[in-house]
């Protein structure tokens, strides 16, 4: 036995349809096409929609060229924002700051790709803040003050 002489069984497998073979098969004269109608003599391409706009040319391009602009939306980063300043009012000096303490206070709404703390406004006390991502006036500042970054890699 090799492998020529392999074979799926016989109940296993079904012969094809032969259609426009005679009335006598079942399947003749029109041949499963119905009557008359764009698609009864041959196909039409894929994404046609009858002479309306197709929806692969209503739906908007993103914004740019080459694979940079499609790393928007959904392939994008969405990072949750939360400023220096806010942090330099809700917490005491030496404090430790995360994202996961951040959502239980409800400072953030949700995590999203991860954290991200921006520059805007003033601290005035050393911060321990634990981020996925700090702009630079952000690290700068916390710096400034004393405090201590540390970016969490996934």
């Amino acid at each position: 036995m090799d492998l020529s002489n392999l074979r799926p069984h016989p109940k296993a497998t079904r012969q094809r349809r032969r259609v426009g073979r005679g009335p006598g098969s079942g399947r003749g004269k029109t041949a499963g096409r119905g009557e008359k109608g764009q698609t009864h003599r041959s196909k039409v391409s894929p994404g046609f929609e009858g002479g309306q706009t197709p929806l692969y040319r209503r739906v908007p391009q993103l914004p740019g060229k080459g694979s940079a602009a499609h790393n928007r939306g959904l392939f994008g980063t969405q990072f949750a924002v939360v400023n220096v300043g806010t942090l330099s009012e809700r917490f005491e000096a030496n404090d430790e700051i995360t994202p996961e303490r951040l959502l239980a206070l409800g400072i953030i709404g949700k995590l999203l790709d991860g954290l991200k703390v921006l520059g805007g406004g003033e601290i005035d006390r050393p911060l321990k803040v634990r981020a996925h991502a700090f702009s630079a006036s952000a690290r700068a500042k916390i710096e400034d003050s004393g405090g201590s970054v540390e970016v969490i890699e996934e």
